[in-house]
């Protein structure tokens, strides 16, 4: 502790103008000491004020240099010293002493700038401000061929500082991107993958720089796939492995690079894991099984890949996939069906996975997470089956397998996610399906949990798909029953409302839906109709400039079914409707203007 309190006041005395041997003598004790305690040690080195002298020392002539510049690194490993580094001037110099040739200094300087970066904005600032990231990128690039160790051990330091300078902060990524740095990456991956330190320093840097999207088609212009998949080949390590797929999942979201993930063979690794984790209860086997199987949902989501993968329903990938849905594991029956449901993005795939039989093993899934089940895996089966009753050859053959009723025995299910695919199930079923529609709508249980749901106030989706169910019940069915069992249920008054909804598909569903009731049942429903408004609203969307043409078709329509009702006709009287139609009967969408007209006639005979 002595020689280190001397060599500090020796340090600030000498230091203009000292000899290079005494200067040596302490600035080895100070390494000294901060190899026995650096915390303690760099307190003290903070405290005595030699942090500002250390600038004047940073000069590439001086014999000192690199050792000054470790003295730096070593302190600037402890977070309270990085500010105070940053304040004493530090970093002009260190950036300076970039250009130089001595690959000691380099080396140091390399780490100095790297530990103050870390975790430090005001660091990366100051670095940035000196321009220290141009000078580290072009070097990289020069040494990035030499395979020497001491290039290696260089380019290693030079990664990591380029890596901890940019970490978190979007601009600095972007600024290393427009320096063109991937590329140059890349091709060091691609030389130095032998060397297990510089490796890990690149996939660390990849990791950092591919969340953002400006990276992405930089990368899709290189050979990472290529680097990445080979690399993964070979390793044994479950910590390594993990750091490889750090860097695939977020580049795996661009299109063109799930396409070259899948061409450098990828999926074939991803399908390996599985397969050696899937009975294992060990925690590192049960996440890397997690990650492969997400990852492999991942590269079915891009349209070229997943094509390339289903191979006309023959491909081996597709069909190892369905032997994850009968599995024990919930990781890969949830992985599983989303695959499914990714496969099933156009009408021909779904078409031949129907005829081949995967709604009965999705039915199957289903049946085993009705009780207490897990919401993730129901979730997913759910989006499958939504997704294959899509083309229109697939509803009735789907209907006859019982989907329909497999998914109602969710209706008790609490969970909106769970909810919001089953609706979507049975929507999409019902699609010009009448007597589906019919036995649907006449199930009581049904229909008064859809109008439960279409007051689900904190879960637009769950809300927006109940009211289209209900409203599908009806157009579909066209039937009195179904009508009178949503009049009993108190669906009317949803219907009404989403005939105000901001979404025209869904204002036009419930216009027409409206419509079959003021036709078919309009006696049974005429006191909710009267309650809800509607004549009001109608007006209201007749008299709207922005209402689209067919929102004011289908209400002429309605007005004319509902002047039927005599005190629905007393409110259509009262509103002076005659002037609103009489105007739209020179609308430019000649439909309107020709049931303008009908209506006119409607109205004034009544009147």
């Amino acid at each position: 502790a002595d020689n280190l309190s001397d060599a500090l006041k020796k340090l600030k005395l000498t230091a203009t103008d000292s000899t290079a041997d005494s200067l040596e003598g302490c600035l080895d004790c100070l390494l000294q000491a901060l190899a026995q305690n650096n915390t303690e040690t760099s307190e003290k080195i903070q405290k005595s004020g030699v942090l500002q002298v250390f600038a004047s020392l940073l000069t590439p002539q001086s014999s000192c240099t690199a050792k000054v510049a470790n003295i730096i690194a070593e302190v600037a490993r402890n977070e309270f010293m990085r500010n105070p580094c940053v304040e004493a001037g530090l970093i002009p110099p260190l950036v300076q002493l970039l250009n130089c040739k001595d690959q000691e200094v380099l080396l140091q300087t390399g780490r100095a700038l790297g530990n103050i970066c870390y975790d430090s904005h005001e660091g990366r600032n100051a670095v940035d401000h000196a321009g220290g990231a141009h000078i580290v990128v072009d070097h990289i690039r020069s040494l990035c061929s030499k395979t020497d160790p001491a290039s290696e051990k260089l380019l290693t330091v030079f990664c990591g500082m380029l890596m901890n300078y940019s970490n978190e902060n979007d601009t600095l990524q972007s600024q290393l991107i427009n320096m063109g740095v991937i590329p140059t990456l890349v091709k060091l991956l691609g030389i130095h993958c032998q060397n297990a330190a510089l490796t890990e320093m690149c996939l660390v840097a990849f990791g950092n720089l591919a969340e953002l999207e400006s990276s992405k088609e930089q990368f899709a212009y290189t050979n990472i796939a290529e680097e990445l998949v080979k690399l993964f080949k070979k390793q044994i390590e479950h910590d390594k492995k993990e750091m490889i797929f750090e860097v695939l999942a977020p580049l795996a979201e661009n299109d063109v690079i799930k396409l070259q993930l899948v061409e450098a063979g990828l999926v074939e690794c991803l399908l390996e894991i599985v397969q050696k984790t899937v009975d294992s209860d060990k925690e590192d086997d049960i996440a890397e099984l997690k990650t492969a199987s997400d990852l492999m949902v991942l590269l079915l989501l891009g349209d070229e890949s997943m094509q390339k993968l289903f191979e006309g329903g023959k491909g081996s990938v597709f069909q190892r996939v369905l032997s994850w849905i009968p599995s024990n594991s919930h990781q890969l029956q949830l992985a599983g069906a989303l695959a499914i449901a990714n496969f099933a993005r156009n009408d021909g795939n779904c078409i031949h996975m129907v005829d081949n039989g995967i709604v009965q093993k999705l039915m199957d899934l289903l049946d085993r997470h009705v009780e207490d089940g897990n919401v993730t895996v129901q979730h997913a089966a759910l989006s499958a089956l939504r997704n294959l009753a899509i083309p229109v050859v697939n509803k009735a053959k789907m209907l006859s397998a019982g989907v329909a009723e497999a998914v109602l025995k969710f209706l008790r299910s609490e969970m909106p996610p769970v909810q919001f695919k089953l609706l979507g199930t049975l929507r999409m079923l019902i699609d010009a399906q009448a007597e589906a529609a019919e036995q649907l709508g006449k199930n009581v249980k049904l229909v008064e949990r859809l109008v439960e749901w279409c007051e689900a106030k904190d879960h637009a989706g769950v809300m927006g798909e109940s009211n289209r169910l209900l409203s599908a019940l009806i157009r579909h069915s066209k039937s009195k029953d179904v009508i009178r069992t949503v009049v009993q249920s108190g669906g009317i008054k949803h219907l009404v409302t989403m005939a105000t909804s901001e979404h025209v598909i869904m204002q036009n569903e419930a216009l027409v839906a409206l419509a079959l009731i003021a036709a078919l049942e309009l006696g049974t429903a005429e006191k909710d109709l009267e309650n809800a408004q509607l004549v009001q609203i109608l007006h209201r969307l007749l008299s709207d400039d922005r209402s689209a043409p067919e929102i004011k078709y289908n209400s002429m329509v309605l007005i004319c079914a509902l002047i039927g009702s005599e005190p629905l006709q007393k409110e259509v009287q009262s509103l002076a409707f005659l002037d609103v139609v009489s105007k739209l009967r020179s609308h430019e969408n000649k439909t309107v203007a020709q049931q303008a007209s009908l209506t006119e006639q409607r109205l004034a005979v009544e009147s």
